[in-house]
C-alpha cells in the first residue's frame, strides 16, 4: 500500500508541474473536454497524451485518461455486531480510458479492475479482477454550438439528477455502468434523454460482466434551466422490470414504473433541492403504490472566516403499510449512488424518515472541513430496512420499534492539485432501539482514508 501511495503522490506532483492548464475532470470521464489544447502549439507530455491529432481536421483526435483510488477502511462492529469484523481492509480501483473522436462519430472506451484486500468473503461490487467497464458509439445527427442530437449505443454509465435514482455508484468499489441505446437532444437551456438499457451484473474475475437478461432498466430525463423564481427543473419517467426481486413481505417478478420532478438550484449563497417522486406497477400479483419526498436547503456564509455552510435535509421514504395483503408500498430507490449515508453506506433509501442537519467549512482553497448528523426511523413499523442494493437487511415483522438510530460523520478533505486529493472520513452510528430488538445491536463505526489520483 505504501508504495502505490507514493507513486500516487509523485503522480500527482508530476502531471501537476506538467499541465500548462488546470484539467477538469468530470464525473463522468466521457465527458472531459479536452479540445483547448488543440490551439497550443507547445503541449508537455501529458497534454500530449490528452489531445492526440489524427489529422489536419481539429475534429479527429483521441485522448487517454484513467484514475486509481486507493481507500483503506477500518469498523468495528460490522452490521451492528451480528457479523464478524473485518478490522481493516483495502479496497483499490484502476480505470483506464481512451476516447477517439472522428467528425461525428465518437467511440469511448474504458477498463475497470477492483480489488480487495483484506475483505472476508468480498461481492462483486467490491471486486471484480478486471473488465470491460465501458464501450460505447456515437454518432452526432445535430452538432452546433447550442444544439445537439446524438445517439450513443454500447456499454455506458449513466447519472442523472440528484442521483438519488440513476448514478455511477462512485462510493463502493467498481463503478455501475449499463449495456443501453440512450438518444438525447440539447438545446439551449434544456436538454432530454430516452434510453433503454439491461444494468450490469457484476461478476468476480476477468472479462465475464456479460449481458443481463435479469434486469431492464427504461425512461426519459428532462431538465430545463433558467426558469424564472425556481432556476431549474427537471421532469422524468423510469420503467424497471427484475426476473427477481427481495422484500419484507414479497418476492418475486418486480414491474415497477417511476415519475418524479426535481426543483433544484446549484449556485449562489443559497442552494436547495426538492424533489417527489410515485411508484407504481406490480410484483408477484401485488400491486405497487410507493413514494417519496425530499427536500434540502443550504446557506453558505461567504463573509465569515472559513465560509460556514449549513444546511438541512430530509426525507420520507415510503414503506410497506400492511403485510399479507394485495398492495406493495416499499420504495424501490432502483439504481442510486451507492454511498448515500456516508462512505460506508449501512442503510439504503427505503422504509425510512430522514432528518440531516450539516455543516461545511472551506479552510482553504485546498482544505475542507465538514459534519453530518443523520436520525433514522421507520417510515412505517410494518416493513424492514434494507441496504442502498434493496437487501432485506431486518425484517419489520417481529417489533413495533421505529427508531433506528443516529450517525454522526466528520470528513477532512484535502485536494493537493487537480489531479490528486485525499480525504479522511470517520462515521459513528448509534444502534436505536429497533436495531437492539432485532440483532445484537451495538454502536458501529468505521474510519476511511482515501487517495484519488486522475489523469
Amino acid at each position: 500500500m505504501k508504495n502505490i501511495f507514493f507513486l500516487l503522490l509523485l503522480l500527482g506532483i508530476i502531471f501537476s508541474a506538467n499541465a500548462q492548464q488546470k484539467p477538469v475532470f468530470q464525473r463522468l470521464r466521457y465527458e472531459d473536454d479536452v479540445t483547448y489544447l488543440k490551439a497550443d502549439s507547445t503541449k508537455t507530455l501529458y497534454e500530449k497524451i490528452k489531445y492526440i491529432p489524427l489529422g489536419k481536421n481539429d475534429k479527429f483526435y483521441a485522448s487517454i485518461g484513467g484514475e486509481a483510488r486507493l481507500q483503506y477502511t477500518y469498523t468495528v462492529n460490522n452490521k451492528w455486531g451480528d457479523e464478524s469484523d473485518d478490522d481493516g481492509y483495502l479496497l483499490s480501483r484502476y480505470l483506464l480510458h481512451t476516447n477517439v473522436q472522428l467528425g461525428v462519430f465518437r467511440t469511448f472506451v474504458e477498463l475497470q479492475s477492483s480489488l480487495a484486500n483484506g475483505k472476508t468473503d468480498p461481492s462483486p461490487v467490491d471486486e471484480n479482477q478486471l473488465d470491460i467497464h465501458q464501450v460505447f458509439l456515437d454518432i452526432d445527427f445535430i452538432r452546433k454550438e447550442n444544439e445537439q442530437l446524438t445517439l450513443r449505443s454500447g456499454r455506458q454509465e449513466m447519472m442523472y439528477g440528484s442521483q438519488r435514482l440513476v448514478a455511477v455508484r462512485e462510493g463502493p468499489n467498481s463503478r455501475l455502468a449499463f449495456d443501453a441505446l440512450k438518444l438525447f437532444y440539447k438545446k439551449d437551456n434544456w436538454q432530454s434523454d430516452a434510453f433503454f438499457t439491461h444494468p450490469i451484473a457484476n461478476k468476480q474475475g476477468t472479462f465475464n460482466d456479460r449481458f443481463n437478461e435479469n434486469a431492464k432498466f427504461w425512461g426519459s430525463y428532462t431538465v430545463i434551466h433558467k426558469i424564472p423564481f425556481i432556476q431549474n427543473i427537471d421532469f422524468y419517467y423510469l420503467g424497471l422490470w427484475k426476473s427477481r426481486s427481495v422484500f419484507d413481505d414479497v418476492v418475486g417478478e418486480e414491474n415497477r414504473q417511476s415519475i418524479g420532478t426535481r426543483i433544484w438550484k446549484n449556485k449562489g449563497n443559497w442552494k436547495y433541492d426538492f424533489e417527489g417522486v410515485y411508484q407504481f406497477g406490480n410484483i408477484n400479483q401485488k400491486n405497487i403504490s410507493a413514494w417519496t419526498l425530499s427536500s434540502f436547503a443550504c446557506y453558505t456564509f461567504e463573509n465569515i472566516k472559513f465560509q460556514p455552510e449549513i444546511g438541512l435535509k430530509t426525507e420520507i421514504i415510503s414503506g410497506d403499510k400492511h403485510s399479507d395483503d394485495d398492495h406493495l408500498e416499499t420504495f424501490n430507490p432502483l439504481y442510486p449512488r451507492g454511498a448515500y449515508f456516508g462512505l460506508v453506506a449501512l442503510i439504503g433509501p427505503s422504509n425510512l424518515i430522514d432528518v440531516h442537519p450539516s455543516i461545511n467549512f472551506s479552510l482553504s482553497e485546498k482544505w475542507a472541513l465538514g459534519f453530518d448528523y443523520d436520525i433514522f426511523w421507520r417510515q412505517t413499523i410494518n416493513d424492514g430496512i434494507y441496504a442502498p442494493n434493496m437487501q432485506l437487511l431486518y425484517s419489520g415483522k417481529d417489533t413495533t420499534e421505529r427508531f433506528i438510530g443516529s450517525q454522526l460523520i466528520s470528513n477532512v478533505n484535502y485536494d493537493m492539485n487537480n489531479h490528486l486529493g485525499f480525504t479522511l472520513e470517520t462515521g459513528w452510528f448509534n444502534a436505536g432501539s429497533f436495531l437492539k430488538e432485532v440483532g445484537t445491536g451495538k454502536d458501529y463505526f468505521y474510519a476511511t482514508l482515501t487517495a484519488q489520483f486522475k489523469f
